[in-house]
């Protein structure tokens, strides 16, 4: 956090009320005063010993390889393990990205500076403890739908978390065609007839790797979350979902998004969607004749070519017997996922960022249409009576909901029905603040705006914290890191956030008005998500 962020955050603090200040929630589940902190000295992990820098009682180690680079012959081969090095490592700068495309000139979630190259499987560690001290672990996911993105985000710093009791880390994963292309030649050398799911096992090996080594940075190997938003939040939803994964970790949040419906196989005949028919095309559209030319192109091509929308290429796991034996949605139909408690829900306003401005209806009459097409007109009745739209002024916002349902809403409420109905527990929320940052007015509780609130950085990347931002952002950390710490959100003086059933559907607004900035409901848009339950059953 720069001094500029940290100075906003001071003076904001400063003038709280003392209504506020009496439901503040900082340190509710893992308070550190008195425990011994970090040290400057060397730390020995898998490959060789380490050095950070240690800055206001947190320890920071920055750019620390878990894998060795896939690159060359182990471009599109499982993480393989990493190479030893000479002497203390100096552990204070971020690796490089994976391989991405840049966002669009002028998009919302555009990361300006981000430097990007194969050799690119690090993590990065924050920790105020001493070795051994056992604390819980948090593991960040990332999102970017599997094609852009990286740990070094400054909204996922995780020094406020980590003031507040937790280990932190963040991973980088391989994305787009270098984390997801599956192929035939690939399947035919692979061990266990796997080819795809690559960017998953680079997740895996990051988990492996604190198993081995987070003891030493004073987290529990023992008691490990994963957490992730959007792309980062179905791959959380994989991470649980896959067996290859069992008792790396021990607790999931997952902040808008799952993979609850069709799952593509690896292989199809007759030219069936599939992971390996999709690979093909790709390899076609590239001009590679075999899996040696695809080896042989430069990364720059291979992205080149992933970039072409035109080319149809996906970035989704696929069943590969492997990875993934089951769809997710088949996993736990059967009971077979990992079985951890969930922390899963999504925003109110998801698509005010993700929609470009031309493809939202300016009428009622546009509505209608655009529904007719997309439902089928035997369905609009249905619609307008989960989405009423009584004018063209009721035309956007009926839109919004809607897709926000059918992309984010319906996946998280169904991740929160099947754990429960499995056995384990589930805290759903329905996260509704809008942030006070400049230039973002009028968008509501966008896509990806509770990040910051979740690792309680309202105050990084410009943003101006306001008392309520604050608030929520202690609510929000403290509910998490709560969960962290004995897998349930409640803590001492935290507002109670009962647990999801499927009698009552409890969940937690976060963000909402009023001193404590919780409020409990029940049955969240039941009716709207009727309506997509309703499309999903047809589809069947």
């Amino acid at each position: 956090m720069s001094h500029e962020s940290t100075s906003r955050r001071i003076a904001a603090v400063a003038v709280l009320s003392l209504a506020a200040l009496a439901v503040c929630f900082l340190a509710a589940c893992s308070p550190t005063a008195g425990a011994s902190g970090p040290s400057d000295a060397p730390v020995a992990v898998t490959g060789g010993d380490i050095v950070g820098a240690l800055d206001g009682g947190i320890a920071v180690y920055r750019g620390i390889p878990f894998a060795s680079p896939p690159v060359g012959e182990l471009r599109w081969k499982p993480p393989q393990p990493v190479g030893a090095w000479d002497g203390v490592k100096t552990a204070n700068e971020f690796g490089a990205a994976c391989m991405q495309p840049p966002y669009a000139a002028g998009s919302f979630y555009k990361s300006p500076g981000l430097s990007v190259s194969e050799d690119c499987l690090t993590l990065n560690v924050w920790t105020g403890a001493a070795p051994d001290a056992k604390r819980p672990v948090m593991v960040w996911i990332h999102g970017g739908a599997l094609t852009r993105g990286s740990g070094a985000n400054p909204v996922y710093d995780g020094t406020n978390l980590a003031k507040k009791g937790v280990v932190v880390v963040t991973v980088n994963y391989r994305l787009g065609p270098f984390g997801y292309l599956a192929h035939p030649e690939l399947t035919a050398e692979s061990e266990h007839a796997s080819s795809g799911n690559y960017g998953v096992l680079d997740q895996i090996a990051a988990l492996r790797w604190v198993q081995q080594n987070i003891a030493r940075f004073g987290g529990d190997p023992g008691n490990v979350t994963i957490f992730g938003e959007s792309a980062g939040s179905w791959s959380v939803n994989y991470l649980v979902s896959t067996p290859l994964a069992r008792g790396l970790f021990h607790k999931a949040i997952g902040e808008s998004g799952a993979n609850f419906g069709p799952m593509a196989p690896l292989a199809a005949a007759n030219g069936a969607d599939s992971g390996e028919n999709v690979g093909v095309a790709f390899a076609h559209a590239a001009g590679a004749g075999s899996l040696a030319d695809l080896r042989a192109l430069p990364a720059g091509a291979v992205l080149a070519t992933f970039a072409d929308a035109g080319r149809g290429f996906r970035t989704r796991g696929n069943v590969d017997g492997w990875v993934f034996p089951k769809s997710v949605s088949e996993t736990f139909t059967a009971g077979e996922e990992n079985p951890v408690a969930v922390i899963v829900g999504f925003n109110a306003n998801e698509m005010t960022t993700l929609t470009p401005p031309g493809a939202v209806p300016k009428s009622r009459e546009a509505l209608l249409e655009r529904i007719a097409q997309q439902y089928g007109a035997d369905r609009v009745d249905a619609y307008l009576a989960a989405y009423p739209a009584s004018g063209d002024a009721d035309a956007a916002a009926s839109y919004y909901d809607s897709a926000r349902d059918g992309l984010f809403g319906w996946q998280m409420r169904e991740w929160a029905r099947a754990t429960t109905r499995n056995g384990r527990s589930a805290w759903l929320y329905f996260f509704t603040h809008q942030p006070a940052t400049e230039g973002r007015e009028g968008l509501g509780a966008y896509h990806a705006a509770e990040i910051a609130y979740a690792f309680d950085n309202e105050g990084v990347s410009g943003r101006v914290a306001t008392e309520t931002d604050i608030r929520v952002a202690d609510l929000v950390s403290s509910y998490w890191v709560c969960f962290a710490e004995n897998g349930d959100p409640n803590g001492p003086g935290l507002p109670k956030w009962p647990s999801y059933t499927l009698e009552d559907e409890s969940y937690q607004e976060l963000g909402a008005s009023g001193e404590t900035a919780a409020v409990t409901g029940t049955k969240l848009l039941a009716n709207q998500l009727s309506f997509h339950d309703s499309l999903r059953q047809a589809e069947q």
